[in-house]
């Protein structure tokens, strides 16, 4: 399989439809020359109606963060963009509610056999980094996020760049000090190769 004819498959999946409150519409972003992947929570509303990944403020913030403009973040042929779930899953008590388990098992694995192996992994959110880096769990964002040096050159964690990130990166000023300057030197290196 190629990377658009999984493209195809995945904007078909209807698995998980009897979970869905507004219905099934996988949203992914990929090709065979993406070489930096944004691994986040799910879609959210406005994405479930627009079909763009981080097509919001959290995208604006999330572009800036990477050194890229919001069309640079929007270029599958740079950056792609496969959440752990990928659909929007509804809203919840705090939030939207959290991916669907089976979406990321389903998925994942065969969206990476279609990348470059020398990829640079951006883990946003919390669920994205319990999946991936497991042995770290129990720890909290900003450990995980401080400790960024000890995942690469393969993964690098981030918060989910929401509003409340300006309050995490006010109370950590290692983040822009430190990893913003190193996640916007790997990314750089990645899609100008």
């Amino acid at each position: 399989m190629n990377a658009e004819a999984l493209k195809r498959e995945i904007r078909a999946c209807t698995f998980c439809a009897e979970h869905l409150p507004l219905g099934p519409k996988p949203i992914v972003q990929f090709s065979a020359s993406s070489r930096v992947i944004v691994i986040g929570q799910a879609p959210g509303r406005i994405t479930h109606h627009s079909g763009i990944p981080f097509d919001d403020k959290a995208g604006d913030r999330l572009a800036g963060w990477l050194g890229l403009t919001f069309e640079q973040l929007h270029d599958p042929a740079r950056i792609a963009i496969v959440s752990m779930g990928l659909c929007y899953p509804g809203k919840g008590k705090g939030g939207d509610k959290p991916p669907r388990p089976e979406c990321a098992p389903l998925w994942h694995e065969k969206v990476w056999r279609e990348l470059p192996d020398d990829r640079l992994i951006l883990l946003v959110g919390t669920y994205a980094q319990k999946a991936y880096l497991p042995e770290t769990k129990s720890w909290t964002m900003a450990k995980r996020t401080a400790a960024f040096r000890e995942f690469l050159p393969r993964y690098l964690p981030l918060p989910h760049p929401a509003w409340r990130s300006v309050l995490f990166m006010r109370d950590h000023p290692w983040f822009e000090a430190d990893l913003l300057p190193t996640l916007r030197r790997a990314v750089a290196e990645r899609i100008s190769a």
